[in-house]
């Protein structure tokens, strides 16, 4: 009997079809039969999720060879919307995708310790590209609000 497969939750905002991360999701999906979800917390508005979720989603599941569950968080702290959608979800694992650590809201609050207290698996994507563009002097749009 196959195992069922193993279910992901990814959280992004910005950084949601950076290539690091599209690899990540590819590679998992290659590894073993899983299923993911994208969740956008913190998005600042109702447009700004649903033009993250327009341009990721594809991404993601050209990247995941199957459907992506977009879902959009509401309020401005990404810890609360996560721990709703672990306790709404059923979830294997999470992977937060993330700015990297000179902009991090999310690193510099030590978002990823906290949800690992929520009981789950925690792996963190930081995008080399996106370190790179920084380190030219190069912001992403809306990386520091």
């Amino acid at each position: 009997m196959d195992a069922p497969p193993r279910r992901i939750l990814i959280v992004a905002n910005r950084t949601a079809a950076t290539p690091t991360l599209l690899d990540e999701v590819s590679r998992r999906a290659r590894d073993a039969p899983t299923s993911f979800s994208l969740l956008v917390p913190d998005a600042g508005s109702k447009d700004h999720a649903d033009w993250t979720l327009e341009l990721a989603l594809p991404l993601l599941e050209r990247a995941a060879g199957a459907p992506v569950n977009g879902i959009v968080a509401e309020g401005e702290d990404p810890l609360d919307a996560v721990r709703q959608v672990v306790k709404s979800g059923a979830f294997d694992e999470i992977v937060i995708s993330t700015l990297p650590r000179r902009v991090s809201r999310w690193l510099r609050r030590d978002l990823p310790s906290q949800v690992e207290r929520l009981g789950l698996p925690v792996t963190v994507v930081t995008s080399p590209e996106l370190q790179r563009n920084l380190a030219e002097g190069v912001m992403p749009p809306g990386a520091i609000r």
